[in-house]
């Protein structure tokens, strides 16, 4: 019983803190998901472009070399546009898409490795 009592305290004291797995809180006003591989991505609306911040447990992942794909799902509408490498961790859609409420989007991004992730976001 007390360490049932225990293990609902700390879980309490950290909903109480807003603590969050892996920095899974928004740095840039987006939507935070990880992937399997525990890489933070934040999809980001900015100026009309999908921007997507690239991060492991905090810190910067390099997207150089990086290419991807950005499928944004409204109702029936699906529109697809590629992500290009801007600054040290950073994605940014081509063209201007559409995120809004309601929308799910999926980026598949594959890396200068070759590996590929998948991750997807649901606007709210």
């Amino acid at each position: 019983m007390k360490k049932l009592l225990t293990l609902v305290a700390i879980a309490a004291s950290v909903a109480a803190t807003g603590a969050y797995a892996h920095g899974d809180k928004p740095k840039h006003g987006g939507i935070v998901q990880s992937a399997s591989n525990d890489i933070s991505f934040e999809l980001v609306n900015k100026d009309g472009k999908a921007t997507i911040y690239v991060e492991d447990h905090g810190k910067p992942v390099a997207t150089a070399g990086t290419s991807g794909k950005l499928t944004v799902l409204n109702g029936a509408d699906k529109t697809e546009v590629p992500l290009e490498p801007t600054a040290d961790n950073i994605l940014v859609s081509k063209s201007n898409v559409a995120l809004g409420a309601g929308a799910k989007a999926i980026a598949s991004v594959t890396f200068a490795d070759k590996k590929t992730t998948n991750v997807r976001f649901f606007i709210k």
